[in-house]
Order: structure tokens, then C-alpha cells, then sequence
């Protein structure tokens, strides 16, 4: 039995069914914002970006969110030498992010037992695996921090997978040393969330007119036919982040 297709992955044009796509780029986000607040009151370990936020929350005086917006802005800049492109779903990932996991750190009760904390943690992983393939097949772009990866490793030569490796090293013992929790939620968050997004994300990439009839593999040969290679939005395992 041949084995299928991958879902189209190519950025498309934001005039390209608004109506459908946007609710789901928002929608994903929110959902992305929420699943970091969530892995933040469980107290059990964050990703490696997340690490960073909370060692740079204890360290100042921003919040969560305002830290992960200043970052993302931060790394944009970072494109520059690397000829990176930043698109709507770019700017709309650091927005949405910023004010999502604010929203879900000022809802949800802390010092919570052990218990409670490990349904958050899972909660918290299973619906960022969702939210990345809810977002990311929306189809709008990538957010900062995988931009930078993908181009990165465009510029170097390098496998993304080494590129992602370094920078994810790198930003989790920065984070560490700032103070941000690192724990089993950190090393679940790094085994699964990949695995969850490819799961998920048949469901909700978002195929051009012809390939919607004829599947993943038609889908791809539409978008090929329809003009100039898109550049790829972004990797599934997400910032993830994003």
C-alpha cells in the first residue's frame, strides 16, 4: 500500500479564503497561548522557549506575554541577514501568543496540588499538540522563532533538525540559568508534541479548491500547478513556540 501524501504545508496568500483560514490561524494561537499557560501553572516544566519566558519573568518586571512578544520581535530581527520574510501569520503569532497565555496565567488558580498540576501538564501538551496543527494548517506562515530555524539552516547548510536542536539547547539553559522551571513537563513537551501535531494536523490543513476533492496528494499538485513554489510555513513541531 503506497504510503500518503503529506498535507501541503506552503504558504498561501492572505487574500486566499479569509473567512475559512483567519478564525483558524486565531483560533490555533489562542489555543497555543493557552496550552503555555496551562504547562506554566502545572509547575512541572515548560518548553524551552517558555523556560526563558518564566527565568525572564522572575528576573523583571513584564509579564509572560510581553516577554514572549518582545522576544518574538526580537528574533525578527534576527531574519534580516538571513533574508527572511516575515507574513501576516508571523506578526499575528506574536500578537495572539502574548495576549492568549496572559489571558490563561490570569485565569487559572495557582499552587494547586500535585494532582491537579499533572492534569494541566497533560492538558496542557495535548492541546498545544492540537493547537499547532490547528494554526499551522491554516497555512499563513511561520512564527519567529522556526523562521529563524528554517533560515538559519538555509544560510548554514545545516539540517534544521541540528539548527533546532542548538537553539532549543540553547535558549533552555538560558532559560534555566534565569530561574524558568525545566522538569519532566520539559522533556514530555520535547517527546510528544511533535508526534501530536502530525496527528492532528490532517484534520485541519487547509487545501487549495482542486486538491480538496481529489486529497493530500492532489491537493499538493494544485498548488504546485497554480504558480511560483510557495515557501514552506513552517516545520510541524512547532515553537512552538511558536
Amino acid at each position: 500500500m503506497p504510503r500518503p501524501s503529506p498535507p501541503p504545508l506552503t504558504c498561501l496568500p492572505l487574500a486566499e479564503q479569509p473567512r475559512r483560514r483567519l478564525p483558524q490561524l486565531f483560533i490555533g494561537l489562542a489555543l497555543y497561548g493557552f496550552s503555555l499557560s496551562l504547562m506554566v501553572r502545572a509547575s512541572l516544566g515548560v518548553n524551552p522557549w517558555s523556560v526563558l519566558y518564566e527565568g525572564l519573568e522572575h528576573r523583571t518586571s513584564l509579564s509572560f506575554g510581553t516577554i514572549s512578544a518582545a522576544l518574538g520581535a526580537l528574533v525578527l530581527l534576527l531574519w534580516i541577514p538571513l533574508k527572511q520574510r516575515p507574513t501576516f501569520g508571523t506578526v499575528a503569532n506574536i500578537v495572539v501568543l502574548a495576549y492568549s497565555s496572559d489571558l490563561g496565567l490570569a485565569l487559572l488558580p495557582q499552587h494547586l496540588g500535585l494532582p491537579a498540576r499533572a492534569g494541566l501538564l497533560v492538558g496542557g501538551v495535548l492541546l498545544n499538540g492540537l493547537s499547532v496543527a490547528v494554526y499551522v494548517g491554516a497555512r499563513f506562515g511561520p512564527g519567529p522563532r522556526d523562521g529563524l530555524m528554517t533560515g538559519a539552516s538555509t544560510a548554514t547548510g545545516h539540517s534544521l533538525r541540528l539548527i533546532r536542536t542548538l537553539v532549543e539547547l540553547t535558549v533552555l539553559a538560558l532559560g534555566w540559568l534565569l530561574g524558568g522551571t525545566v522538569g519532566v513537563g520539559t522533556v514530555l513537551y520535547a517527546l510528544a508534541v511533535g508526534p501530536l501535531a502530525q496527528f492532528f494536523l490532517p484534520w485541519f490543513v487547509y487545501r487549495s479548491g482542486a486538491g480538496r476533492g481529489a486529497g493530500a496528494g492532489a491537493s499538493e499538485g494544485a498548488d504546485a500547478d497554480a504558480g511560483p513554489p510557495r515557501r514552506p510555513c513552517a516545520t510541524v513541531h512547532s515553537e512552538v513556540g511558536a
